[in-house]
């Protein structure tokens, strides 16, 4: 089984790595792009019973490492 977990930065929190990309793009000519938020995505493969099961350790995972709760907000997809 393999889990999908996408890790960004909560509304509000300022995030400068998107701010270069987003003024990188501009100077590029893709001037129709109005914001970028820049994150990251982890793929885990898991030996788990269940996809109820796989979700639950996950979101421990993300919990306790994965993300920092503080500033990070994530999202888990499980697929088999």
């Amino acid at each position: 089984m393999k889990a999908i977990v996408n890790v960004y930065l909560k509304e509000g929190v300022l995030d400068p790595q998107g701010k270069a990309v987003h003024h990188a793009l501009g100077s590029l000519g893709f001037d129709n792009v109005s914001d970028v938020r820049v994150g990251k995505q982890i793929v885990l493969e898991l030996d788990a019973p269940s996809m109820r099961d796989a979700e639950k350790e996950v979101e421990k995972m993300c919990e306790t490492l994965l993300a920092n709760t503080v500033i990070e907000d994530y999202s888990i997809e499980i697929v088999q």
